[in-house]
């Protein structure tokens, strides 16, 4: 497994300052209602001053997240190993950092990539696998999204 690899974009303003746009890559899979919401909701709230990636498991998935709103987007094993050690933030629900996850669509590869990444993760505690998280409580994904987006991120991150 090779080590994160973080890269930031840099940002010219108009007035001479230089400032790093922070990478968020979020992860879904089957049909990207989660990364979709998430993508939405990151967008809305810091418009063009972080690059988001959705990452999908699958093409479909990949595609909900980009007619969100993601600035780019990839499928695939390959392409969630490759892209998420440039990562400066991870972002999906937690069945993506569990090996064969989501019907099997998360391969051993994908899980081990997104959890070796010294990238801070967010995971959504939402899955279908046969698995209870014992002491959460249950709250709507609109509400879990709204807290990642308003308090964690922040505090993960710092200054986006």
């Amino acid at each position: 497994m090779k080590a994160c690899r973080r890269r930031s974009l840099w940002l010219l303003y108009s007035n001479g300052q230089i400032a790093t746009m922070k990478r968020i890559c979020v992860i879904d899979g089957q049909g990207g209602g989660i990364g979709a919401t998430l993508i939405k909701y990151l967008k809305d709230s810091y418009g063009e001053s972080v690059e988001l990636i959705g990452l999908g498991t699958n093409a479909i998935a990949t595609a909900q997240m980009l007619k969100a709103g993601a600035n780019r987007g990839a499928s695939g094993e390959n392409a969630i190993v490759h892209t998420v050690a440039t990562a400066d933030l991870i972002v999906g629900p937690i069945s993506v950092s569990w090996a064969n996850a989501m019907l099997g669509e998360v391969t051993p590869k994908m899980a081990e990539a997104i959890m070796s990444c010294q990238a801070p993760k967010i995971l959504l505690p939402f899955t279908q696998e046969p698995v209870e998280l014992v002491g959460l409580v249950s709250e709507p994904l609109p509400h879990l999204v709204q807290q990642v987006v308003n308090d964690k991120i922040k505090e993960v991150l710092g200054d986006v």
